[in-house]
């Protein structure tokens, strides 16, 4: 895709975020746990004290669901506006326009790292244990990288000649919050929409997760090599609209 290394403005970029994310914060990176801790005393409360769930291991159950779409919802926008909010450096330094989405992108693999603590912490407190499936995440959440990247390029690209791709983004992450079985099992979905529900990418994802973590079992194959298509196709067809897009950018940044 380009040529020259260009990781150490990668890394640099990726610092940067990092800190202008956090500056003047007293809690500093406490935030990148607060926001999924209070989700899940949020949901613990309404589905143990008002709606009673029968789901065991609760607490990880969510944040095995919640953290993993946090980073795609995050990641995905930021990406999304990455372009138009970095249109003073993309006019001065001569570098290919993908690396500032995917910057972006890599930008919050940094939270998803800090937030992953939380699911270490919630397996010990709910009396269980990292097992030898675990190095399995990091092909699970790979391909959820590869499909980002994909879907960010698309989506950047189109937002610096309509403005309103950014806010379809956002609608998009609402609708997903409640199409991805994050508070509900799986088995609760009807026969009609299982198979929809393992081709949506972000549930897929979150199912993987899942039975890694709470079952103590690998991915099953059909859906490990369904995120692996959709995230291919994604990468494949983003970068494809982005360098269609690409010669327009200097008439609207």
């Amino acid at each position: 895709m380009w040529k020259g290394d260009y990781s150490f403005l990668i890394r640099q970029l990726v610092i940067k975020d990092f800190k202008i994310r956090y500056r003047n914060m007293s809690l500093g990176i406490f935030w990148a746990l607060l926001n999924p801790l209070i989700m899940v005393v949020l949901f613990s409360f309404i589905f143990k004290q008002v709606f009673p769930s029968s789901i065991p291991h609760f607490s990880l159950y969510i944040l095995s669901g919640l953290i993993p779409f946090n980073f795609f919802t995050a990641a995905w926008l930021g990406a999304t506006t990455s372009l138009m909010d970095n249109a003073g450096l993309i006019k001065k330094v001569p570098v290919p326009r993908e690396v500032i989405p995917v910057t972006a992108v890599l930008g919050n693999l940094v939270h998803l790292g800090i937030q992953f603590l939380l699911i270490l912490a919630a397996v010990f407190y709910e009396g269980l244990s990292v097992n030898f499936h675990w190095p399995w995440l990091i092909v699970i959440w790979g391909l959820e990288l590869v499909f980002i990247f994909g879907i960010s390029l698309a989506t950047s690209s189109l937002n610096v000649l309509v403005r309103d791709i950014r806010y379809v983004v956002e609608s998009i992450n609402l609708i997903l919050f409640w199409l991805v079985p994050i508070f509900y099992t799986f088995d609760m979905i009807p026969m009609a929409y299982k198979d929809l529900y393992q081709y949506n990418p972000v549930a897929a994802l979150v199912l993987a997760t899942r039975k890694v973590i709470l079952d103590g079992q690998a991915p099953p194959l059909n859906l490990m090599l369904k995120l692996a298509s959709v995230a291919i196709v994604s990468l494949l067809v983003g970068e494809s609209i982005f360098r269609h897009l690409k010669p327009r950018f200097y008439r609207y940044l």
